[in-house]
């Protein structure tokens, strides 16, 4: 997947803001294969298991049965086709979780060898926001961070300004 490049500032981002929210005591389900960020919490102390690679559009069954007092999800829900049935199926409290926004001046993403490595959703961080309150989560807090790019040209440019990341550090709704 970083055969070719390392998203470094988008980890050091990441894991600052996953330290300022969750302490290293909280067990973490992490939606996804593990990958090398997974590896990188596990290394700052963090007790970590992840999913499976089962389809999360339609197989909710580890959030269900986990015991983990967090989730996180980076830059995962953009793959899914309905990310709100699996959102609204967590059962933990607390939830962080990160997304590359729409970028007006660029097309979304899609590989052209890996079926599961295409965006189905680019979304707006407002798009994001009602997506979390709709399935039941409060934002607690949120960031967002640009990834420029060493080339020349008019997007790159707009890279180096425009941000491409947003994450929220969210806890399930109280219902009444």
């Amino acid at each position: 997947m970083y055969e070719r490049t390392f998203p470094n500032k988008r980890f050091k981002h990441t894991l600052e803001f996953l330290q300022k929210h969750i302490s290293t005591d909280q067990s973490i389900l992490d939606l996804g294969v593990e990958n090398p960020f997974s590896k990188i919490m596990k290394e700052n102390g963090y007790q970590v298991e992840n999913t499976q690679g089962e389809d999360l559009d339609l197989d909710f069954s580890a959030v269900l049965t986990t015991e983990a007092e967090v989730v996180t999800a980076f830059e995962i829900f953009e793959h899914l086709l309905a990310p709100f049935n699996v959102l609204s199926q967590i059962k933990s409290d607390k939830l962080v979780a990160s997304i590359p926004l729409r970028l007006w001046f660029s097309s979304a993403y899609k590989s052209k060898t890996d079926p599961w490595d295409r965006h189905f959703h680019e979304f707006e961080d407002w798009q994001f926001d009602w997506l979390l309150e709709k399935a039941g989560w409060e934002i607690k807090d949120r960031a967002k961070w640009t990834n420029p790019v060493k080339k020349i040209g008019i997007r790159p440019l707009l890279r180096s300004f425009t941000p491409r990341y947003y994450m929220v550090y969210a806890e399930r709704k109280i219902q009444p």
